[in-house]
Order: C-alpha cells, then sequence, then structure tokens
C-alpha cells in the first residue's frame, strides 16, 4: 500500500480548523485545488454518513467525488472513505502552540493506485494548494472578525 502524507501547521484555533472541515457552508470555500470549485450535494457528517460533491475544474471539467465518514472523533480525527478512486483518507488536528497542526493522509489501495493518482494527476501538488487555500480561508474569517476564540 502506499501513502500520501501532509503535515501543515495553521495559526489558528484548532476549533476553526475543524468547522472548516465539518461545515458545508465553510469547506465549499476551499476544498479542491488551486483554481477549482465545489458544489456540495450531501454532508452528512457523522459516522457511516455520506459525502456527496462536484469539483469544477478551471477547464470546465466536472469530477464527482462520493465519500463515506467511517471515524470521527471530535475536534480530534476526521477518517472518509473516498469512492472512484478508492482510497481512505485520515484528518488528524492537534492543538500546538500559536495554533494548530493538521495530519492529512490518504492510503491507496496499491503502489500502482498511488503512482496513478500521485505521479499522473498530482495529487501530492493539489493537496498542498489545498492546504493554502484552508489557510487563506481561514485567515481571511479570522481578519473579517467572523471568528473569535
Amino acid at each position: 500500500m502506499q501513502e500520501l502524507q501532509t503535515t501543515a501547521t495553521f495559526t489558528a484555533p484548532l476549533v476553526l480548523i475543524w468547522e472548516a472541515w465539518t461545515d458545508p457552508e465553510k469547506i465549499v470555500n476551499w476544498w479542491g485545488p488551486a483554481g477549482f470549485s465545489t458544489t456540495i450535494h450531501q454532508m452528512d457528517f457523522r459516522e457511516e454518513g455520506e459525502w456527496k460533491l462536484t469539483l469544477h475544474g478551471p477547464d470546465g471539467t466536472n469530477y464527482p467525488n462520493r465519500s463515506i465518514y467511517r471515524e470521527i472523533v471530535p475536534l480530534k480525527k476526521i477518517v472518509f472513505e473516498h469512492f472512484n478512486p478508492h482510497f481512505i483518507t485520515t484528518v488528524l488536528f492537534e492543538s500546538v502552540e500559536n495554533g494548530t497542526e493538521l495530519q492529512w493522509n490518504m492510503l491507496f489501495d496499491s503502489e500502482e493506485q498511488f503512482n496513478t493518482i500521485v505521479k499522473a494527476h498530482k495529487a501530492d501538488e493539489g493537496q498542498k494548494q489545498n492546504i493554502e487555500r484552508l489557510n487563506t480561508y481561514i485567515q481571511q474569517l479570522i481578519e473579517e472578525g467572523k471568528f473569535h476564540d
């Protein structure tokens, strides 16, 4: 099996990062690589709940996505199973000095699948761009005074 792992630290409280991942009105503002937009069709944020969305590429291509939440530990962990292509995503949240650390892992079924998705489709770069978009969105919320500790 192959795994793509990214760790990032945000200068924002854990609860705000958690909300950005779990509130459909927030996640729609940053989910996807640079240049993409997202339409959330369903986000049943509970274990065994379904998450359906469409990523809209900058070239107009639509990418339907479907996942099932497998484990949720409030303010600590989200695990979801993504279908077509199949992989398991685990996101860990931890309060650290001056902010929040996020660990984002994608576990693929095989080395071949990892190579196809990460190397051919540049999922590693997409994940970095996703984190950059999340950070920009979080800082915007803080600057606009839409979040207070």
